[in-house]
């Protein structure tokens, strides 16, 4: 498949589900936090002018409609039917973004490591923007959000298992993004976060003589965990966040 381009959609589908980037180029390109922005609002709210995208972000018009023109090289974005000049309406490519987790490619790598960065930055400053008013929500949705954190020990197959089953409790939802018909009354946009990581902070305990000696050697989660989980309230916890699967 070449690079950077969305998959085919399945028949009967508006969009591919996702674009997948492998071009150092492409990376970098959208790990600028002003293109991410764009790319996430054409797939909520799309399509729309640059004009119509200045006064979304607050940014200028000649600056949306270069960053349209840059998304749109990379295969992100392209020009939607209608309109010219600036006011010609653009529309994101796909439902998701997604990157290499790994690459042999030390260019690739880099790049792909640094957009992760990007977009770990804006999924935590949209949290915290969340968080400001969460005040005002009515209680019962203050009482569904999900906030908390779990330290588990896997295996890279079951950490990647875990990953699959994750994504497959989320699909039976994805429909409603672009089907609002779907959408049962009371139903509003909920942003879901999945990152899992290699916990570096912990010694690792892999093959350490004497482990089994006792209890001494072990460390316990419940000590080195940030202890963030289910609370009184049930408080907790968004490309499919508007940026993508990343």
């Amino acid at each position: 498949m070449p690079e950077n381009e969305p998959a085919a959609a399945p028949p009967g589908d508006e969009q591919p589900r996702s674009i997948h980037l492998t071009d150092p180029r492409a990376l970098r390109a959208y790990a600028h936090p002003t293109r991410m922005t764009l790319v996430g609002l054409l797939r909520r709210s799309g399509p729309f002018t640059a004009t119509r995208a200045a006064e979304l972000t607050g940014e200028s018009v000649a600056s949306c409609s270069y960053h349209l023109r840059i998304l749109a090289k990379y295969g992100l974005v392209e020009e939607a039917p209608g309109g010219r000049g600036r006011e010609k309406p653009w529309r994101a490519t796909a439902r998701y973004t997604d990157w290499p987790g790994a690459s042999e490619d030390a260019a690739v790598a880099q790049a792909a490591d640094a957009l992760t960065a990007a977009a770990a930055e804006r999924y935590f400053a949209r949290v915290l923007e969340a968080m400001k008013d969460r005040n005002g929500l009515p209680r019962e949705w203050r009482e569904a959000e999900q906030f908390g954190d779990s330290l588990l020990y896997l295996t890279p197959a079951e950490l990647a298992d875990f990953g699959r089953r994750v994504e497959g409790l989320l699909l039976p939802y994805e429909a409603r993004g672009s089907d609002p018909s779907l959408r049962p009354d009371g139903a509003r946009p909920v942003s879901i976060l999945r990152i899992a990581y290699l916990d570096r902070e912990l010694p690792d305990e892999t093959g350490r003589e004497g482990a089994a000696n006792g209890a001494a050697d072990e460390v316990d989660a419940a000590d080195v965990n940030d202890g963030v989980d289910t609370n009184d309230d049930a408080t907790g916890t968004t490309g499919g966040t508007d940026e993508g699967e990343r």
